[in-house]
C-alpha cells in the first residue's frame, strides 16, 4: 500500500470518528480535555447563538464582547464573562472569534489586551476565526498565532467562516468552510458540529475565508437577480407567490427564492416577513462584496457583477437601510410591493 493510500485511509477513519463522535461528545463528561474550555469573542447576531449552542453541548464557555448588554445576557445565566480578549485566553483551551470586519479581527488578536498579548505564554492551543474577512488578513493573523508556538506547544489557527445566517446559527445547522492545518481541523471537527451540521475542509490558511467571500458574492448577486425578477413579474401582472412556485420548480431555483424569499407575504419566518429586521444586514453584505471586489482586483480578474452588486448594496446602506436584512433590496432599491 502506498504512503498516499495509507494517509487517505487514516484521514477517512478520522472523519468517520469525528462525525460519529458528535453524539457522544454532546455532554461535558465526554468532551475531550483539549476541547473542554472554549472562549468566544464576538456576541452579535451570529456569535451569541453559536456560543449558546456550545453551552447547550456541554462545553465550559467564557465570553467577551465590547457590548455590555450582550455580555449581561450571558452573565445573567451564570456564564463566565471576561473584560478583554486576553482574559478569555487565560480561561480557554480553544478561542473562537466571530467579528464584523478585518479591522475588528486585527484589533481583537493583536491590539491592546488582545488575544495574543500573552505571546508564547498564551494558554489556548487553537484559535478559530469565523469572521468573514479577506484571505490576506486571515494569513496575517495566522502567522502571528504561529509565532506563539513553543517547542513543547504548537499553537494553530483555523479560518472557519460560516454559511446559513442567523436562522442556521440558532438551530445549529451552519456550514463551516475551514482553512488551515488539516490536523487542527480534524481535532476541532466535533466542536464545529456542535454549532453546525456541515464542515468542509478547504485547504491551507486563507482558503476558508476565500470560500466564504465567493459564497457571499454568489448570494448577493442571486438576491439581486431574484428581486429584479419578482419586481418585473409584479409589473407584468404575475403575483410573487405564483412566480415563486414557478422559479422553485424550474431552473432559476436558488436559496434566495426557496429559503429566503425577499417578497413580504410570500414566506413565513424570513426577514421579509418581519419588516426585514434581523438576518444578515445590508451593511455586512456591502462589506463582503467590497472584499470580493478587492480580491478580484488583486487577482487581475474582471468581475462586473461583483462591482455592480457592491454599488447597489452600498447605495442601499447610504439610503438608511444598512441595518436591515440584505433582502430588503427588493423593497428599498427596486421598490417591490408586498404580496397581498
Amino acid at each position: 500500500m502506498t504512503i498516499y493510500r495509507v494517509r487517505s485511509k487514516l484521514l477517512s477513519i478520522c472523519n468517520v470518528i469525528s462525525s460519529s463522535s458528535f453524539a457522544r461528545f454532546s455532554t461535558s463528561s465526554h468532551i475531550p480535555p483539549l476541547l473542554q474550555r472554549i472562549g468566544f469573542v464576538g456576541l452579535g447576531n451570529m456569535g451569541a447563538r453559536m456560543a449558546n449552542n456550545l453551552i447547550k453541548a456541554g462545553y465550559d464557555v467564557a465570553v467577551h464582547d465590547v457590548n455590555p448588554n450582550a455580555m449581561k445576557l450571558f452573565s445573567d445565566r451564570g456564564i463566565l464573562t471576561k473584560e478583554s480578549p486576553f482574559e478569555v485566553t487565560e480561561a480557554s483551551d480553544v478561542v473562537i472569534t466571530m467579528l464584523p470586519s478585518p479591522k475588528h479581527v486585527l484589533d481583537v488578536y493583536e491590539g491592546p489586551n488582545g488575544l495574543l498579548q500573552g505571546g508564547k505564554q498564551s494558554r489556548p492551543w487553537l484559535f478559530i476565526d469565523s469572521s468573514t474577512i479577506d484571505p490576506q488578513t486571515s494569513r496575517k493573523v495566522s502567522e502571528a498565532v504561529s509565532d506563539c508556538s513553543m517547542e513543547d506547544k504548537k499553537v494553530s489557527m483555523l479560518d472557519a467562516p460560516v454559511s446559513g445566517g442567523v436562522m442556521a446559527a440558532e438551530t445549529a445547522t451552519l456550514t463551516f468552510m475551514v482553512g488551515g492545518s488539516e490536523e487542527a481541523y480534524l481535532a476541532a471537527k466535533t466542536l464545529f458540529l456542535s454549532m453546525g451540521k456541515n464542515t468542509v475542509y478547504c485547504g491551507p490558511t486563507g482558503t476558508g475565508s476565500a470560500a466564504k467571500i465567493c459564497n457571499n458574492l454568489a448570494m448577493g448577486v442571486s438576491m439581486l437577480g431574484v428581486s429584479e425578477a419578482f419586481v418585473l413579474g409584479q409589473s407584468l401582472g404575475i403575483p410573487a407567490d405564483t412566480l415563486t412556485k414557478i422559479i422553485n420548480s424550474s431552473s432559476a431555483r436558488c436559496w434566495s427564492s426557496d429559503s429566503y424569499n425577499p417578497v413580504p407575504g410570500v414566506m413565513e419566518g424570513v426577514p421579509a416577513s418581519r419588516k426585514y429586521d434581523g438576518g444578515f444586514s445590508s451593511k455586512l453584505m456591502a462589506k463582503d462584496l467590497k472584499l470580493a471586489a478587492a480580491s478580484a482586483q488583486e487577482s487581475g480578474l474582471k468581475c462586473p457583477l461583483t462591482q455592480q452588486a457592491e454599488t447597489i448594496f452600498t447605495e442601499l446602506c447610504d439610503d438608511g437601510h444598512a441595518m436591515k436584512d440584505f433582502s430588503c433590496v427588493f423593497r428599498h432599491y427596486y421598490s417591490g410591493k408586498d404580496e397581498l
